[in-house]
């Protein structure tokens, strides 16, 4: 990763933090962009100070759809190109079906899936100009099976799922790469911000988060995957098997997901 350019979204907390400082160990030009411009300075005077003369802050709103083309166009002027779009930014979702408010589904759409392709479409005719790029969102295993309280979130992860398939087949011949991370229970901040069935934020880290597995080793894991060019990867624990068994086994899997605890 050595001098690539490297621009990613949700870089404030999270698997996105996690990613700037194990890239910025690697030697890369690092673009940083979420909401909240403090907390990617703070991202930023973490790394080492040999890094940060190229790590450059980039604040955002992937919410904000008007503001993105002027985002993707300065993103590509602050060294001259982009090498790789990591698509990490996104809100969680912890609530039932009927009770959740179709405001709180769109919301969650426009964040995860329209955001994300939002930026890659603005950003996809600068790749073919180049006749190079790497697109690599993170998804979510959930981006392979729902599961109940996370319907909204499950449905936006499926749908970057299928653009990102699209995506790779029809950009193979400009040398554009797509890598689909799948992560599962990450120790991570998100679900402090997951909205609920009426939109508020659920303020608190449910258990399997808590237990999961610590967001710098999922980070090493995303690097890896991004080095050797993979097409998807499923990183966490015992959760990613129910890719698995719901490929191989749908109805088993339909009999245990019903019953286990994700809440």
């Amino acid at each position: 990763m050595a001098n690539k350019v490297i621009w990613i979204t949700g870089a404030s907390s999270g698997i996105g933090e996690a990613l700037a400082y194990e890239l910025a160990k690697g030697k890369a030009k690092l673009i940083l962009s979420a909401r909240r411009k403090e907390e990617l300075e703070r991202v930023k005077g973490n790394c080492a100070a040999s890094a940060q003369p190229d790590i450059r802050i980039l604040p955002l709103d992937l919410e904000n759809q008007s503001t993105l083309k002027l985002s993707t166009d300065a993103a590509i002027q602050i060294f001259g190109h982009v090498d790789i779009l990591i698509n990490n930014g996104g809100i969680s979702q912890r609530s039932l079906v009927a009770e959740t408010s179709i405001e709180v589904d769109r919301r969650i759409m426009e964040v995860n899936y329209f955001g994300a392709i939002t930026l890659t479409k603005y950003l996809l005719a600068h790749f073919i100009k180049r006749k190079q790029g790497h697109f690599v969102t993170v998804s979510s295993v959930t981006g392979k099976f729902g599961t109940p309280y996370r319907s909204g979130y499950a449905a936006s992860k499926h749908a970057l799922h299928g653009f990102f398939d699209a995506v790779r087949a029809e950009h193979y011949k400009d040398n554009i790469k797509v890598t689909m991370i799948c992560p599962g229970f990450i120790h991570t901040p998100i679900t402090l911000s997951a909205l609920t069935a009426d939109g508020s934020p659920l303020q608190k880290m449910d258990d399997a988060q808590y237990k999961g597995k610590p967001a710098e080793w999922c980070a090493r894991k995303i690097v890896a995957a991004v080095e050797k060019d993979k097409e998807e990867v499923y990183i966490g624990g015992r959760e990613v098997f129910g890719v698995y068994i719901k490929r191989f086994f749908p109805k088993l899997f339909s009999r245990v997901i019903r019953n286990v605890a994700v809440r």
